[in-house]
Order: structure tokens, then sequence, then C-alpha cells
């Protein structure tokens, strides 16, 4: 059996700067807020010149929030390669409409049934499982892990209030295909620290280590 590699994505990114120290440290795909009652949002042609920094193999992904359908459509003309990431409260057809790969986020919480909500969105690429918070988003904050059923038929993306304190329990508990991390990496909203970066991103290696027999 090969080694398991957790992929690492780093969400909420709008410098230039910041693209570049996250590809410094090895993620595997950047996160870009096209959402404009977030600190982090960024316009589809900001996002878009963004994006042209990223090297072949790393993903940009765009994270849309009950955006309209012309907001899509605009955000897809500009970073044509990119993954959808749907953090509102979209319907399993409203993430299939535009015909592109896409990651559902799961806003968890007690009494939230993941496994009828994978079958729902059984057509994405992976689930996102975040904090239910006010409003969307995880807000930096975690979820109780045991929340997550043993077996999701979709691959998990563990997000919610991660940082290098915490995601090496994270992974160890989860197993998750990959972690999303944003404000655990920030030294103030929308502005990454490129030494949070790099401790996260070693973080997840450790684990990834550690888990190796």
């Amino acid at each position: 059996m090969l080694p398991q590699r957790t992929r690492i994505k780093i969400c909420g990114l709008t410098r230039e700067a910041d693209v570049d120290a996250a590809l410094h440290c090895g993620a595997d795909a950047i996160g870009f807020v096209l959402y404009d009652r977030s600190p982090r949002a960024v316009t589809p042609a900001r996002a878009a010149a963004l994006a042209r920094r990223l090297p072949p193999f790393v993903t940009p992904v765009l994270l849309l929030v009950n955006a309209p359908q012309a907001l899509c459509r605009a955000a897809l003309q500009a970073v044509p390669h990119a993954l959808l990431q749907f953090h509102g409260d979209e319907t399993p057809a409203q993430c299939e409409a535009p015909q592109r790969p896409y990651l559902r986020a799961a806003r968890m919480g007690p009494g939230f049934d993941l496994l009828d909500f994978a079958s729902r969105f059984r057509s994405a690429q992976a689930l996102l499982l975040d904090a239910h918070v006010e409003g969307y988003g995880g807000g930096g904050k975690a979820f109780d892990w045991s929340l997550i059923p043993p077996s999701v038929p979709l691959p998990v993306v563990l997000s919610g209030g991660l940082n290098a304190a915490n995601v090496v329990e994270g992974i160890a508990r989860v197993r998750p295909w990959a972690v999303d991390v944003s404000s655990g990496v920030e030294s103030s909203k929308g502005i990454k620290d490129a030494g949070l970066m790099r401790r996260f991103c070693d973080a997840v290696r450790r684990a990834d280590a550690a888990a190796q027999p």
C-alpha cells in the first residue's frame, strides 16, 4: 500500500506574496473567496491574477456562497481550470449546474446527518467538513470530530479552526484526504503569515510520517 499523503489547501489568499509563500511551503491547493461579505473576498479578476502564479499540479479553488449564476460564470471564465467550492445553501442541482468538479462544504453540528448529506451530494469530489457557526464558514472554530461517522462515502477535507497545534491530532483521528486552513495561518484576516503556513505544512507532514507503519 502506498503511503498516505494528506493534501493541504490554504484558503482565503489575497496577496501575491502570500500565494508565493504558500507554494514554497508545498500547498496542493490555493483557495480564493468570492463572497463579498468575507474579509478575505476577492473579485474574479483578482482571483485570476493570483491564480496565474500557480504552477502545474497546484489547484486553484473558488469559494462561492449562494452565488448568482452570473458570478459563477464570471469566476469560471476568469479561472477556467479552477475547482469550485460551494459553501452556502446550494442544492445538488445548483452545484452540478456549472458542470465542473466541486467540493461541498458541510456545516457540522449536533444532529447533522453527514451520511444523508453525502448521499445527496454524491457528485461532489469531496466533502469539506467545517464548524456550524452563525453565517457561512467556520469562523476559525473547530468542531467535535467525533461527529464524523466512520465510513463517509466521499473523500473528506477536514476544516474548521485548524492550525499547527491541532492538525496532527485531527489527521490522526479523522484520517482525511486533505486539510483546509485559513485563519490558523493568518496574522490578520486575509493576511497570511509565512511562518505559520510553514509550521502548519510541516505539522501535516509529521502527522503523515507518524501514521506510517
